[in-house]
């Protein structure tokens, strides 16, 4: 088995530079002095962060929470303290003490997004090392809230797929297994109707979180000022929501992204991306998208993790025709303009009991977490497409035996044929087309078999196994658009252009300033290229849209919207 720190390791240089006088120079504009006493905390753990910190003497040990005995590094002279949280101004995923009186520069949050732009060269160094602090902590399994409970339980595997697909490390201990975990439940006083438990870095206990819950009490999602008007709201962070958030971010433009789950989409949750441009080896989906992600943040748009919307409403009133999005909890949050890229939901099939197994035996993914799950064992994964493809080359690495079942009487028809070749080339999967899932057998919420049909000769059959994937599409996530007045086509996707009503600009849909882009638009390519490009493109429509609202700004909006297109 690989080294867990080999990445780390075979990027030290880059991942805990050393900076040169004359860089520390040029950066110290952007700072200020910062003194700290030996023995004292630069920072705690699951207390918010002020920026970045260059280390002008001295030196600072970080010991991520949760893993005391096991420090990360030991900053000296010349090097800066901080990782991905630093940038964003969110609470510190680790404690950084100085071990000798420290003088340095400290950089806040939004001057290190300053620095990034003006500073191009030097904010590559930095940002990369921010990036590879960020891995180094999820490859070692270090920092981040500690999940308490029964490895293989459903809310366990909720909460750690959420974290994971936020890129935000964490720790799981199995009161089963681990030492620790018992010791946590005694000091605690939790019962097994606690569990499972979350023990966050500020030490707040939560028993058996929502995602929203937890996303609260570890900074990833903080209230919105439901005062302040951005200039752009996407709702969604796939390719598409994130590509805008880059490009309007990077233009100058306020904006504000909310996603119901995660970062990333459908695309997010790809084991392996092949044919997007530049990548000729391919690139996992949560790479690309985490790269999206920290790309957004570092242009300064503002990110809200698990924020759902639940209505958009149109302000006639406010003289600027802007937007108010109604959230859960009775949130809500303002902007001139909205860019709707909530993309689809995953279909469930029609199989009695489904909702049992859920969670833990039933994936609508295929990432490591769930490969842990079922790593020698057959499992049964159902679809045809790219996404089916990519998930069942990915899991015949660590399966003992993948049965894919398709509808379709073939594969060439719905999916890329370098993907064809490359399962038709794996001996343990079997592609069984024409076939359907007609039952789940278990109990207690456990899968124990799974049965299916042959469609034209009706010949069933029995396996017994314990985990199900499903990747067999998704539809439009537009329920709760029914009350705003944007027009949908008969299969409920958001209908864009000249389809919704008088001369539109390029995106918008029949509700002036409002826009959509990616596989919730109508008429759209479902591929992670082409939201992209939707992405990018409609941020100039955006432009005009500000432009043509709010008059005065008109000359600096029709200068961004030009520099789109270089």
């Amino acid at each position: 088995m690989a080294d867990p720190r080999s990445s780390i390791d075979s990027r030290r240089d880059q991942t805990f530079p050393v900076l040169e006088p004359a860089a520390i120079a040029r950066l110290s504009r952007f700072g200020n002095p910062r003194r700290y006493e030996a023995g004292s905390f630069v920072v705690r753990a699951g207390e918010k962060t002020e920026g970045l910190l260059i280390l002008l003497s001295g030196e600072v040990r970080v010991t991520p929470h949760g893993s005391r005995d096991q420090p990360f590094v030991t900053y000296g002279p010349g090097s800066f303290l901080g990782e991905l949280a630093h940038l964003s101004g969110r609470p510190a995923l680790a404690d950084c003490i100085a071990l000798s009186d420290v003088d340095g520069i400290m950089i806040e949050s939004p001057r290190l997004r300053d620095l990034m732009v003006q500073e191009a060269d030097l904010g590559e160094r930095i940002m990369r090392a921010l990036i590879l602090r960020r891995v180094g902590l999820l490859e070692r399994n270090i920092g981040g809230p500690i999940i308490i409970g029964h490895a293989g339980n459903r809310d366990v595997l909720r909460l750690a797929g959420f974290l994971r697909r936020n890129g935000h490390p964490y720790q799981c201990f199995d009161p089963d297994e681990d030492s620790c975990a018992k010791t946590l439940i005694e000091q605690f006083h939790l019962s097994p109707s606690d569990l499972p438990a979350v023990l966050c870095a500020n030490g707040q206990i939560l028993h058996n979180p929502t995602e929203r819950q937890l996303a609260r009490c570890i900074g990833l999602l903080e209230a919105i000022d439901p005062n302040l008007v951005h200039d752009l709201a996407i709702i969604g962070a796939g390719p598409a929501g994130l590509a805008a958030a880059v490009y309007a971010a990077s233009e100058g433009l306020s904006v504000l992204v909310l996603d119901c789950r995660a970062f990333g989409g459908q695309a997010g949750a790809s084991a392996r991306i092949e044919n997007y441009l530049g990548f000729p080896t391919g690139i996992s989906g949560m790479a690309l998208m985490a790269r999206a992600y920290s790309q957004a943040q570092k242009f300064g748009a503002e990110i809200a993790i698990p924020e759902e919307a639940r209505r958009l409403d149109r302000l006639e009133s406010d003289g600027q025709g802007g937007f108010l999005l109604r959230l859960v909890e009775n949130e809500t949050a303002r902007a001139r303009a909205v860019v709707i890229a909530c993309g689809a939901e995953y279909r469930r099939l029609d199989v009695p009991d489904l909702e049992q197994y859920e969670g833990s035996h039933v994936h609508y993914w295929a990432s490591p977490l769930e490969a842990r799950l079922c790593s020698g064992e057959d499992v049964v994964l159902v679809g045809g497409g790219n996404s089916a493809g990519q998930a069942a080359v990915y899991l015949s690495g660590v399966a003992g035996k993948v049965w894919m079942l398709v509808r379709g009487t073939s594969l060439d028809a719905t999916m890329s044929r370098y993907l064809c070749e490359r399962i038709a080339a794996q001996p343990n999967i079997e592609v069984l087309l024409g076939t359907e899932v007609t039952g789940l057998e278990g109990h207690g919420g456990v899968l124990e078999a799974i049965r299916w049909r042959r469609r034209e000769t009706r010949e069933e059959m029995r396996q017994q196994i314990r985990h199900l994937f499903l990747l067999i599409g998704a539809d439009p996530n537009t329920d709760w658009l029914a009350q705003s007045g944007v027009l949908l086509d008969s299969k409920g996707f958001v209908v864009t252009g000249e389809g919704a009503g008088d001369i539109r600009l390029p995106f918008e849909t029949s509700l002036r300033g409002a826009f959509a882009i990616g596989d919730v638009r109508s008429g759209s390519i479902k591929r992670v290229a082409a939201s992209v490009g939707e992405g990018a493109s409609v941020v100039s429509a955006v432009h005009a849209w500000l432009a043509e609202t709010r008059p005065s700004a008109g000359p600096v909006a029709q200068l961004k919207k030009e520099s789109a297109h270089g």
